[in-house]
């Protein structure tokens, strides 16, 4: 049976999935079994379990991005990358793919932000959505420094694609980090900034993850029940450009 999430998805893509050309359908039939735990996660988790930061009644907008789950050479990974260093928001700093939703992708209250999801990662990542089945959404959060309202999408890498940075003045670099590295102790971090907002942090791939990204990564890893503990006052500074 179905969640009442996966139904309301996978009904307004039934309604609507011919004008997008693309498969906006969330299901989570047919995983590999080290994926349930975050696909059980994922259809109880409450906005306030992923973040403190909520989107406003109004204002805001409307984004989404893929959080695509693969399977490489050393067991599950998590699909990233490297924005470019002359965007003008979040500049530099590792992501999931994604990014604002166009008028095509449909209802934000609907497969909106699935389709979006998917656009965007393909036109960053030069990645195949037909390889790419979409098994939860989680709720939307808000970016306040950037006033972006995100809803997470969940994938499953099934069939793999290459990928890379598609357009260079967007996305420095595309890569993959193994799980088993998000989870080693000797990886994680506190970033602390001279605002004085503290959040989790990831040493991996030659890359600082932190972050909204690395605040989502952390509470995925935290109901999966795949968190170690860790040391949460090895601190690494940002200064104010970040």
């Amino acid at each position: 049976m179905r969640s009442a999430r996966e139904q309301r998805y996978g009904e307004e893509a039934d309604a609507r999935g011919a004008a997008s050309g693309r498969d906006a359908m969330v299901t989570a039939e047919g995983l590999p079994e080290w994926l349930s735990p975050v696909a059980r996660a994922a259809s109880t988790i409450e906005p306030r379990q992923l973040s403190r930061f909520l989107p406003p009644e109004g204002g805001g907008r409307q984004s989404a991005v893929l959080i695509l789950f693969g399977h490489g050479p050393r067991g599950p990974e998590l699909l990233l990358m490297e924005r470019a260093g002359t965007l003008r928001s979040h500049a530099g700093q590792p992501s999931f793919p994604g990014g604002a939703l166009d008028p095509e992708d449909g209802d934000p209250d609907g497969p909106g932000p699935v389709r979006a999801a998917l656009r965007e990662a393909e036109e960053e990542t030069g990645l195949d959505p037909s390889g790419v089945q979409v098994f939860g959404v989680l709720p939307r959060l808000y970016i306040p420094v950037s006033g972006f309202v995100v809803t997470p999408v969940l994938g499953w890498w099934r069939r793999p694609s290459p990928v890379g940075a598609v357009d260079q003045a967007e996305t420095a670099r595309v890569f993959t980090v193994p799980v088993a590295d998000l989870t080693d102790p000797a990886h994680r971090v506190t970033t602390r900034h001279p605002s004085g907002h503290t959040g989790p942090a990831f040493l991996v791939e030659n890359a600082l993850v932190w972050g909204f990204t690395a605040g989502v990564i952390d509470r995925l890893l935290h109901y999966a029940g795949w968190e170690i503990p860790w040391d949460r006052d090895k601190a690494v500074p940002l200064d104010w450009r970040s």
